[in-house]
């Protein structure tokens, strides 16, 4: 039954987070409105001290550009309880933790690879070369990974290349495509999945693989990502290691 009453609630303090209920074993902790690294970086860090305190009920702790998504079991935590343990938390300590670094990841760009390279050029009145030196030459920041297993959401395109989204998606686009779409850019898993950004290449990295136990998504949200071109005959060697279970991107410590 619809509760008349529950728009009449006081309104939560400014400086305290929005927190929305998402069915009875959900909580979203909303801290802004658009895609923002200090934004993101209160995001990471509070979900970082949640779970830090390892509630009992806690299922899942999820963060995305500009919110955090809290899954928990609502008969071993209240809800109150919950939404009082993030308030008491805020606002956190906002620094990189020590699992967060920097990524070097190798992108075979154009051709059959990157279908799309030449038409984003033209679009922006550049070179091939032009774009992949602006795409590969930036530093981004993991903001989240979602919406397929391991599909990588990063900020720091340079705003010479953001390109508007296709207005024709595809129902398929290649594994490991390297895409951009609006300001962002993105690695794609080793899947085939639909998508309307443009394909600027492809890399041999899988973002997501099952066979490693310990760690199936190879990217976390705060990490920095740095693309690097290869040539072809690098690209197949990589793919061949990465098949074998080789880890083909280079990790840096932060």
């Amino acid at each position: 039954m619809r509760n008349d009453h529950a728009d009449e609630r006081p309104a939560e303090p400014p400086h305290l987070p929005r927190l929305l209920d998402a069915g009875d074993g959900g909580l979203v902790v909303e801290l802004g409105s658009d895609i923002s690294e200090a934004t993101n970086r209160q995001v990471i860090a509070l979900g970082d001290a949640l779970g830090r305190l390892a509630l009992p009920g806690i299922i899942e702790i999820v963060p995305t550009y500009r919110s955090l998504l809290i899954l928990f079991d609502p008969l071993a935590l209240p809800r109150a309880t919950l939404r009082d343990e993030v308030h008491l938390l805020w606002p956190p300590r906002v620094a990189d933790s020590a699992r967060h670094g920097h990524w070097r990841v190798p992108v075979l760009y154009g051709g059959e690879h990157g279908v799309d390279l030449e038409g984003v050029a033209r679009s922006h009145e550049l070179a091939t070369d032009e774009v992949v030196a602006l795409h590969s030459g930036a530093e981004y920041r993991v903001y989240m990974i979602g919406f397929a297993p391991g599909f990588a959401y990063l900020g720091g395109l340079p705003e010479a290349i953001h390109t508007s989204r296709r207005t024709d998606p595809r129902l398929k686009t290649p594994p490991r495509s390297i895409s951009i779409g609006g300001q962002q850019t993105a690695i794609s898993p080793p899947l085939e999945i639909p998508s309307g950004w443009h394909l600027l290449g492809q890399t041999p990295v899988r973002s997501y693989d099952p066979r490693r136990a310990e760690k199936p998504f190879l990217f976390a949200a705060g990490d920095v990502i740095r693309f690097m071109p290869i040539t072809p005959g690098d690209y197949c060697d990589m793919c061949a290691a990465a098949e074998a279970g080789a880890e083909v991107a280079l990790w840096e410590p932060a």
